[in-house]
């Protein structure tokens, strides 16, 4: 990988936190879910996350998922989305999320 990047990878602070709440985001233009995601020492952020597709909100909750938690805020729906939780689509355009497949410490920076 080229020095240019890495520098560029680096500059996204992403991080392994744990779904504790997941309810539907009634006012959203595209169905989506509210989430509540623990990140340790980090804290509780909130997300709004297009996952309807795939996931019922109950499924969701105490799942493991990587989130970037340093893109700003955004208010979606009235909504404060504090991190981008990551995914990646499937052969039908939902989106799958990413999740590390062992059990790390909640707040664990990606690398």
């Amino acid at each position: 990988m080229s020095d240019d990047a890495v520098a560029a990878f680096s500059v996204l602070d992403l991080r392994v936190g744990r779904i504790t709440r997941a309810e539907p985001n009634i006012g959203a233009r595209k169905p989506s879910y509210r989430l509540w995601v623990e990140f340790g020492d980090m804290g509780e952020r909130t997300s709004s996350a297009q996952l309807t597709e795939v996931y019922a909100a109950e499924d969701l909750v105490g799942r493991y998922v990587i989130a970037a938690v340093n893109l700003g805020s955004r208010r979606i729906a009235g909504f404060a989305s504090e991190v981008l939780v990551l995914g990646v689509p499937n052969e039908a355009g939902q989106v799958v999320l990413l999740q590390p497949e062992r059990t790390v410490p909640l707040g664990g920076r990606v690398y």
